[in-house]
């Protein structure tokens, strides 16, 4: 048969890959069923042939899938009885067979009953909130899944139920507790400083405050059971593909049509659409913050709190009623193309009710760029800080906004400000575009190669950054963490094997060493109708070096532990990771900017004289054995003498919350001009920075800039 050759596109990566016998040119489906059915097959047939490293479909495989979604769809196992395990478990080396088919027998059968015993826990909790609820029983909930056993039958599910509300309405207790502590704290002070005394304290009795923490967890359970049953079964048969998905490799997945939608929205950094943010408040959807200068900031007739009552998403449709509506579908009838108009339904804070229409405009989601800010050390020396929580691009769109663009601007108006190092934070930065990263690379050093790329044929790809005109020759700091993975491994990686700068933060980050690509099922398939599309890893990457960064990460230079240092975060503890591997380096010149080793001795010696990091470290060991702990008891008395000990050892780390690392910070100019325009803005620009002033690995990160020469 003839090869097929189809350009696939990562970011801005182009990969031709030969869809040998991809031969699955299916009839449009007539329903759901059929709908799935298709899915199914095509997922098989795709993962098969285009995956990086495809697995044998037999029943190994099958027993992996079987295992890996009840862990999906009943985590806590808190639904299916024993019975209904054992009934399942005559499928268990089946569920290969029903991919290659399309056969929806299990998938039928455990979501039919998925829904059934969603409706006996509903019935359940009503029955246990109608009737007095006894604390003083000696019982405890075990909190570990992996320790659990599903109930044996409706008494014993009855049972866990009963000890779970009761844990959540203790835990709401003590929520009251800290609370109304904080706000006496808060009232001490005013007193102790003789200030305005602003702050109305009212102090609970223990019966309304199990009144009112009972009546929360009604509320909030009840809520829950309607969002479940509002999921739709193609929803969950989206859950059931990943499951077949996530054994070939923990970064390929099925995404519907809305999922993608969701990610290319994230990925790219903007929506069409009216600016608001969309939260479910007690079956009501309500308007959350409005996006200053979006549509729905600009029609001055909707605020935050609004209640939205109806959704009329085209001209010529009826409203759409959207009392009890999930918030995801209320905001995919709000989006749409640009330029055209959508109309809420809401109800004010008043009572009123107003019909409010807009024009839907691009709005640009500012979470997800770069953003910088001068920090002043206590020697005087200026530093800039550029903060980049994602490699995003858009390449749909020219005169989009990418990472490196974004960084570049922020440079600038770093080095205009007198900046004598910098400190680039990738803390949390998932990754994004593969090539970001080639040009940011080019704003602080020479052109060369920064990344390997290995398919699963063995043909290796080196990306180069082909720039000499770096914005940045001054001294470099990377920051990174646990969660520092993909694109952000990358970078930190090639800049260290360059010597070009500095990596300083957990000891290790992710691991995510792999490539992913979007290829969209319909393809084969003859009908207009979207079927969604399978993202699955085609290639791993390496540094320059040839070493993977697949599970080990990037070792910090200058190592310092943090919240989850002793967490099972990262790659090297997620199931079916592929391995670590090694290739052959490439030619580099390495820049050898820096002595990393008398940096990271100097650091070493200043941590262990420094008591807020001591105490860190503390806490963070003290919090690793409490996530250890596999049961809890749900006995009013030992609860609360438990929270009591808990609090006293709390009391020890109180200070980390008050710690200030003595540095100061400057917005730059064109930041200051906003913070007078947008009031949401200037709001988190000060929870921003008053968490820099909490980043103890901040300090050290300007001690150690002060060091390089």
């Amino acid at each position: 048969m003839k090869n097929i050759f189809k350009q696939l596109k990562l970011n801005t990566l182009l990969l031709f890959i030969p869809l040998t016998t991809l031969m699955f040119c299916f009839n449009a489906p007539k329903d759901d069923n059929e709908k799935m059915s298709t899915i199914m097959v095509s997922v098989k047939n795709t993962l098969s042939y285009l995956h990086y490293s495809p697995k044998p479909i037999n029943d190994a495989y099958s027993a992996d899938v079987y295992k890996k979604y009840f862990e999906y769809i009943d985590p806590s196992k808190r639904y299916f009885l024993q019975s209904d395990m054992n009934e399942f478990a005559k499928h268990e080396t089946k569920l290969d067979d029903y991919l290659k088919t399309g056969d929806l027998t299990f998938f039928n059968l455990t979501h039919d009953r998925l829904m059934k015993r969603i409706d006996d826990a509903e019935a359940i909790t009503k029955d246990i909130f109608s009737k007095p609820i006894d604390f003083d029983e000696d019982e405890s909930l075990v909190l570990e899944p992996k320790v659990k056993t599903a109930p044996r039958d409706q008494k014993e599910m009855y049972a866990e139920w009963r000890k779970f509300i009761k844990y959540n309405i203790l835990q709401e207790i003590e929520t009251l507790k800290s609370r109304e502590e904080s706000q006496q704290k808060k009232k001490d002070s005013f007193q102790r400083n003789k200030l305005p005394d602003t702050v109305n304290v009212k102090i609970l009795t223990p019966e309304e405050k199990m009144t009112k923490a009972t009546s929360e967890v009604k509320d909030l359970l009840g809520n829950s059971f309607k969002r479940i049953k509002k999921v739709k079964k193609m929803d969950w048969f989206s859950r059931y593909m990943n499951s077949y998905t996530l054994v070939f490799d923990p970064h390929t997945n099925y995404f519907s049509p809305r999922d993608r939608e969701d990610f290319d929205t994230q990925f790219v950094g903007k929506i069409i659409g009216i600016g608001a943010l969309i939260k479910e408040s007690k079956g009501y959807l309500e308007l959350g913050e409005l996006t200053v200068g979006a549509p729905a900031w600009k029609s001055k007739q909707l605020s935050e709190g609004d209640k939205i009552l109806k959704i009329k998403s085209k001209p010529k449709e009826q409203a759409v009623n959207a009392i009890g509506m999930l918030s995801e579908d209320a905001v995919r009838l709000i989006r749409g193309a640009k330029g055209t108009p959508v109309t809420l339904t809401v109800q004010k804070k008043d009572g009123t009710v107003q019909e409010v229409t807009m024009i839907r405009e691009e709005v640009s989601i500012e979470d997800t760029f770069a953003r910088s800010i001068m920090i002043t050390a206590k020697d005087g020396k200026k530093y800039g800080f550029i903060y980049l929580p994602s490699f995003n691009a858009d390449f749909n769109d020219p005169k989009g906004r990418n990472a490196s663009d974004d960084v570049k601007a922020e440079l600038l108006k770093l080095k205009a400000g007198g900046a004598q190092g910098i400190i680039l934070d990738l803390r949390n930065n998932g990754g994004g575009s593969l090539t970001e990263v080639g040009d940011i690379m080019g704003l602080f050093m020479n052109e060369g190669p920064y990344v390997q790329v290995k398919d699963g044929n063995g043909k290796i790809q080196t990306l180069r950054n082909k720039t000499n005109s770096p914005i940045w020759t001054g001294p470099l700091l990377i920051m990174q963490n646990e969660f520092s993975a993909s694109a952000s491994e990358i970078l930190a990686g090639e800049m260290q094997d360059y010597g070009r700068a500095l990596v300083l933060g957990s000891p290790q980050s992710f691991g995510k060493g792999t490539v992913q690509t979007f290829v969209d099922l319909n393809r084969f398939l003859d009908t207009s109708d979207d079927f969604g599309s399978l993202k699955m890893t085609i290639q791993k990457f390496y540094r320059v070096t040839g070493e993977s960064t697949q599970r080990k990460g990037i070792e910090a230079d200058i190592k310092m532990k943090d919240l989850f240092s002793h967490a099972e975060v990262g790659e090297r503890y997620v199931d079916f990771a592929l391995a670590w591997d090694k290739i052959p380096a490439v030619k580099f010149q390495p820049v050898d900017r820096v002595n990393p080793k008398e940096l990271a001795v100097r650091s070493a010696a200043r941590l262990e004289e420094n008591p807020q990091y001591n105490l860190l470290i503390q806490s963070v060991e003290w919090k690793e054995l409490l996530d250890k702990e596999e049961r809890i008891t749900v006995n009013r008395a030992k609860f609360d003498e438990l929270m009591k000990q808990r609090k006293e050892q709390i009391k020890k780390f109180e200070s980390l919350q008050k710690f200030n690392n003595g540095l100061q910070f400057t917005l730059t100019k064109e930041e200051i001009v906003r913070e007078t325009k947008d009031d949401i803005y200037k709001k988190k620009t000060e929870n921003w920075i008053k968490n820099l002033r909490r980043d103890i690995y901040l300090q050290e990160a300007v001690n150690v800039l002060s060091d390089m020469k």
